[in-house]
């Protein structure tokens, strides 16, 4: 028998010690998948945070998956045993639906420094037995958050500033910057319209009410709601023509020429040194009790890496530089405070959700049974192309009946003080 050569040896050698390296030395680097709804400037923000983490973690990849229809894809991922490891929760409604699903892990988080209503949101409160007291586990961690009780205007167009009150907005010399078409979810800006004036009622009853109508548990055809639904369509007049078919992003593009836009800084596509510059500013019509929204991240597998990561997005160092990237993002991080902020008029709706004097309350759509939502945003579009409230109202109040409320009374609240 022929012995082997000695490079023949030496190849056997090296192979074997390359095979025993990665049997006992270090792990392959893990991957961790995350499903996200963002695109543009607000990926742009999100990817310069994944990266920092990539360099302080470097056995960790994070993988984004970028989607429009997360929802519908995420149900799908779901059904199919084919979960992403973390997922951005857009909603109330999502994190509640998921938990209750079973499939939304408890994460091991410290959320304490999160101002309310965002922090509950996140948690589910598991009750305790006779004299034992319950737990509020973590299942959200809100890393994204928006004011959308606000109406821009155009400074060097508009003088003297608008009121800062919707029925002296009503005035017919200001139009409005009006686009209601917004892919799966178009008709969102009418809603979110229709909420902060709901939540304008004088007092505490526009909070109370506003609650209701969001947990199921108030009727559209009347009272509070139908007052909020025909006072948008008296505010906007004309500028309904059309605003089903024009897209949300464009509106804002179109000020000075229509005089005034609502809604939060992220979504007006202003040119980011045009609002440093203070050429776009805003009133607050809803006074104290202010609209807002945030996006939530979830997790649905085992991965430990996925634990690394969703810390470290809920972390002050992750929080103060996601804010100064672009896309105009808001935290919730108590320990992210004004002075962190590098644009002063981003810094200043900051610090609204600091503000103890402040209510803050979640969109009222992102609480409702997703087909209640959804029949919502269809039927704003339906008005916007002209048809008659009352016909609208009553077939969203069927919905609702037929569904039922849509919040536990044991859920968290949706309004809160900083």
């Amino acid at each position: 028998m022929r012995r082997p050569t000695a490079p023949l040896v030496r190849c056997i050698l090296v192979l074997g010690l390359l095979l025993a390296s990665a049997a006992c030395g270090e792990p392959a680097d893990s991957e961790v998948t995350i499903m996200v709804p963002w695109s543009g400037k607000e990926f742009e923000a999100f990817h310069a945070v994944v990266e920092a983490f990539e360099r302080s973690h470097p056995g960790i990849h994070v993988e984004p998956e970028v989607t429009r229809a997360l929802t519908r894809q995420l149900d799908a991922a779901v059904a199919a045993d084919a979960k992403p490891d973390l997922a951005v929760l857009p909603s109330v409604g999502a994190i509640a639906k998921y938990q209750q699903q079973g499939v939304l892990r408890r994460l091991d988080v410290d959320t304490s420094d999160y101002v309310q209503p965002f922090r509950g949101l996140g948690m589910h409160t598991t009750p305790g037995t006779e004299g034992t007291p319950g737990t509020n586990d973590v299942y959200a961690v809100p890393v994204k958050a928006d004011v959308k009780s606000l109406v821009w205007y155009d400074v060097a167009a508009t003088a003297p500033k608008p009121p800062a009150d919707w029925s002296a907005l009503r005035s017919r010399r200001y139009t409005w910057c009006l686009g209601l078409e917004s892919g799966p979810t178009s008709g969102w800006p009418g809603a979110d319209w229709i909420a902060d004036l709901l939540l304008a009622e004088k007092g505490t009853k526009g909070v109370d009410d506003y609650t209701a109508w969001a947990s199921g548990k108030a009727p559209w055809d009347a009272g509070p709601v139908h007052r909020a639904w025909t006072a948008w369509g008296e505010l906007v007049g004309s500028a309904r023509e059309g605003a089903a078919k024009s897209g949300f992003d464009e509106a804002a593009k179109k000020m000075p020429g229509c005089t005034l836009g609502h809604g939060s800084l992220a979504a007006m596509s202003f040119d980011a040194a045009r609002v440093k510059e203070r050429a776009y500013m805003y009133v607050v019509p809803s006074g104290r009790t202010l609209q807002v929204s945030a996006d939530f991240v979830g997790k649905f597998t085992g991965n430990e890496s996925a634990d690394e990561f969703i810390a470290y997005l809920a972390s002050t160092e992750a929080q103060r530089m996601w804010v100064n990237r672009p896309g105009f993002a808001l935290s919730a991080d108590r320990q992210v405070v004004v002075k962190d902020y590098d644009d002063a008029v981003q810094g200043g709706i900051a610090g609204m959700l600091h503000t103890s004097a402040n209510t803050l309350c979640f969109s009222a759509a992102d609480a409702m049974d997703p087909d209640v939502s959804a029949a919502f945003y269809r039927a704003v579009l339906e008005y916007a192309d002209g048809a008659a409230e009352g016909p609208l109202l009553q077939a969203l109040d069927k919905v609702q009946d037929a569904l039922g409320p849509a919040r536990p009374a044991s859920a968290p609240p949706l309004c809160g003080t900083p």
